[in-house]
């Protein structure tokens, strides 16, 4: 099926929109509340474990809504490392970039829309509760959480590709999403401390973006702002690349010399 460029791009942002209203839903309902009661007079349990859990369905309901259009990539980072290795058209990056960026910052608005009376009680000022929108750091300085961003990025990006890769999952394409959803949690739960793991620069970029705009005045210094942008760019370009040469290439380069002279292009793989 092909579908026009203004379908794809709705389809990012709505995707990308979902995704956020469940991670930041999710971030919210911990934070605002995490220390008084909620519904029916109970406080959300569950702290970290919520937060990882939440946001790796949020990937899976964003997955669901625009899978079939777009290919959900839902973040700048995919769609830029599977450009540089041939995977997709890099005429297709601006509107594709430009929908992530966006229905992230709408589902920030949304998220803060219907938690607004409650995050007025519980941060008038809008002093000290923007990490609901964002990451921040575990350690000041640009480095460490650098360094977090690439390798949880690059994480995500091989395992997106050894997930869809046919030639090494051939039934991805039945469990992809929730695979991919699996990744997002174990990335959570194993990296997760050292600047919250973005691993999105639209993800955090555009919720930030929005906190900007709210009010929110506790937003960090140039590096809060920079790391989960840049870093995610490297890493999913590392992973991309280090998954083609370890993996995905000399699974391509195998099964045409099993396939002998039935046509199979050997690079069908490394592009799809």
């Amino acid at each position: 099926m092909k579908f026009t460029a203004a379908q794809e791009f709705i389809a990012e942002l709505l995707g990308t929109m979902v995704l956020i209203l469940f991670g930041v839903g999710v971030v919210a309902m911990v934070v605002l509340f995490g220390s008084t009661p909620a519904v029916a007079g109970e406080v959300v349990k569950g702290g970290y474990t919520n937060i990882t859990l939440g946001w790796g369905f949020a990937v899976l309901m964003g997955i669901f809504i625009a899978g079939t259009i777009s290919g959900a990539h839902l973040n700048p980072a995919v769609t830029l490392a599977l450009a540089a290795t041939g995977r997709f058209p890099a005429s297709k990056i601006p509107h594709y970039i430009a929908g992530q960026f966006i229905g992230a910052f709408l589902g920030a608005a949304i998220v803060f829309a219907v938690y607004h009376a409650k995050w007025l009680g519980v941060d008038p000022a809008l002093d000290h509760t923007a990490g609901v929108f964002s990451t921040f750091p575990a350690v000041a300085g640009f480095l460490p959480g650098f360094v977090d961003q690439v390798v949880g990025t690059a994480l995500l990006m091989g395992l997106i590709l050894a997930i869809g890769d046919k030639l090494n999952n051939p039934a991805g394409a039945a469990w992809g999403g929730l695979a991919v959803a699996f990744v997002v949690m174990a990335i959570g739960m194993s990296f997760g401390g050292m600047n919250g793991y973005a691993i999105n620069p639209a993800r955090d970029l555009g919720p930030r973006i929005f906190a900007l705009l709210a009010g929110f005045k506790n937003l960090g210094d140039i590096n809060v702002w920079l790391v989960p942008v840049i870093g995610p760019i490297v890493g999913a370009l590392i992973g991309a690349f280090i998954y083609d040469f370890a993996i995905g290439k000399p699974l391509a380069r195998a099964s045409e010399a099993h396939m002998g002279t039935q046509g199979v292009d050997p690079e069908y793989n490394i592009r799809n």
